[in-house]
């Protein structure tokens, strides 16, 4: 028998609403410019092809979470999007094939360090440090749901304020067109989550803040700062 030369951390899971058992966390894909008012907002002009990012699996953040303020940034900022769980793989899946492979849906938030994804699009660097720090990944418990949600109303208050508001039916791409690009690049596998996008409002946080997003028909997500 081999010993490893360390115990590994537990495996990064996610709550299932109403009931107990627990959703095991592969990876973490995120789209970037999806809703076309947010694309804007970020300077896109023109329907491009997804543009894809990843988190680490342990960058996961439970609902109800105190968070301590992320280090070498000064603008902190939310993006609320819709996240697709995966309970199948697959590479290079059709449209159709890729909306069985979902699971259910849950609410979250791709924390971003805005600076430094400045300067990383500026350097012609990596978006890493800005988008794939420790605690980045905030999600609600999963909803399980049968057949795709197309449409509802999203939306994000921090201190109460609404901040960022729309609805899943503006996604330029669709979530079974995401997954389906998604799998021409990696092989999907069961537990994997793909951040679908936010709508237009992204902002600031600072310390002491208290976010509140919720998405219609699939749950809310509530977390602090310290």
């Amino acid at each position: 028998m081999t010993d490893t030369i360390f115990n590994a951390p537990p495996r990064p899971t996610l709550a299932v609403a109403g009931s107990d058992s627990l959703f095991p966390v592969h990876r973490i894909y995120c789209v970037a410019r999806n809703y076309e008012a947010h694309a804007r907002e970020m300077g896109m002009q023109e329907r491009e092809a997804p543009f894809f990012f990843c988190k680490p699996a342990d960058a996961v953040v439970a609902d109800g979470a105190v968070l301590e303020f992320p280090s070498r940034t000064e603008n902190l900022h939310h993006e609320v999007e819709l996240v697709v769980a995966l309970a199948k793989g697959g590479r290079d899946l059709s449209v159709a094939a890729a909306g069985e492979a979902i699971y259910g849906y849950a609410v979250g938030l791709d924390l971003t360090r805005r600076d430094l994804q400045a300067l990383s699009k500026e350097k012609g660097r990596p978006w890493d440090t800005a988008k794939a720090f420790d605690q980045s990944a905030p999600v609600s418990a999963l909803t399980k749901q049968n057949g795709l949600v197309e449409s509802g109303a999203i939306e994000l208050r921090v201190n109460g304020e609404l901040r960022q508001q729309g609805d899943l039916a503006d996604m330029i791409w669709s979530v079974p067109e995401v997954i389906a690009e998604l799998s021409t690049y990696f092989e999907l596998q069961p537990g994997d989550l793909i951040f679908t996008g936010t709508p237009a409002g992204v902002g600031p946080i600072v310390p002491g803040d208290k976010l509140a997003a919720g998405i219609e028909g699939v749950g809310e997500l509530n977390i602090a700062f310290a």
